[in-house]
């Protein structure tokens, strides 16, 4: 991007990483949301800096027509409003082009979820590779399910954070908040066994790498890519379709499982890490059997077989 609309979206993310503390994956996916509709534009009115309101509609229908996700789709309606309203804030332009074009309402997709069995097979699965990788990567399962930690949070969990043998970690997740995420002894286990294979991985000479799961690659530490794939090669050997496993399919059993248990959904809300409750009761509907289950043994005037 070049002109006005580079300059105005340079400003925008810089305001979003400083203000807002934006996480480097959503500045990263900001970029390409507006970098996508300045091309769209420009053959429009000349980029984002020149658009009217009926240019922004277009854009806006023309991703349906590509056929993008619901969720992608979503995600750059948002970034070009935010970019208008801060646009508008600073005086740059007299209007928000965006103000009065109407976003489609769109449904939100249960999270997929494995069933305890499911997990414990897909644990199993994990630690049963060879040696220290079936420890390293056994461990990060662990971690995952126990904590409900993001892949992200995952991967950048530094040595020192467990090196002690904590009964729960201080996680920094989006926008830099911090919370509290409680490891059971299972977890704790596990992180035990690997912090004894982990010098195996330490790329060569790096004795001082601060990363709890350090990796040889560019990055010093395991990628959450790579994770991913050794997680669908788990989820084979467990007998369960990769489709249906991902990184954050483990978060989402995390709080499902917790809530069929009888967790309070304030308390799923805090572990997560979710601003909004209303985030957290989507996993309520996915437990609906146990809340059903609850509401029948509890409720004063249920009936009693």
């Amino acid at each position: 991007m070049s002109g006005r609309g580079g300059d105005w979206a340079e400003a925008f993310l810089e305001m979003m990483a400083v203000e807002r503390a934006a996480a480097r994956n959503t500045l990263t996916a900001y970029a390409r949301d507006l970098v996508d509709a300045e091309g769209y534009l420009a053959g429009r009115c000349g980029g984002l800096a020149g658009a009217h309101a009926e240019d922004v509609e277009a854009y806006f229908a023309d991703m349906g027509a590509r056929g993008l996700s619901p969720a992608t789709a979503s995600r750059r309606r948002a970034a070009v409003r935010q970019f208008y309203r801060f646009v508008l804030g600073e005086g740059w332009r007299p209007d928000d082009p965006s103000r009065r074009v109407e976003a489609p309402k769109r449904g939100r997709p249960l999270p997929k979820v494995l069933s305890r069995e499911e997990m414990n097979h897909l644990i199993a699965a994990a630690t049963a590779r060879d040696g220290a990788q079936g420890l390293r990567f056994g461990c990060m399962v662990e971690l995952a399910y126990a904590s409900g930690l993001r892949i992200s949070e995952l991967t950048a969990l530094p040595l020192a954070a467990l090196s002690r043998d904590p009964a729960y970690l201080i996680v920094k997740g989006k926008g830099g908040k911090e919370r509290l995420a409680p490891l059971n002894d299972t977890a704790r286990t596990a992180v035990k066994a690997y912090l004894e294979v982990r010098p195996t991985f330490l790329p060569k000479g790096d004795y001082a790498n601060p990363w709890l799961f350090p990796s040889r690659g560019k990055a010093g530490r395991l990628t959450p890519r790579r994770f991913a794939q050794v997680l669908d090669e788990a989820a084979a050997g467990a007998g369960i379709d990769p489709a249906r496993v991902s990184p954050h399919v483990l978060r989402h059993a995390f709080a499902t499982h917790l809530l069929e248990g009888g967790a309070d959904l304030r308390v799923v809300q805090k572990l997560l890490g979710h601003a909004d409750i209303a985030t957290t009761q989507i996993y309520t509907h996915v437990a609906s059997d146990r809340l059903i289950e609850v509401v029948q043994g509890r409720h004063p005037l249920a009936r009693k077989p």
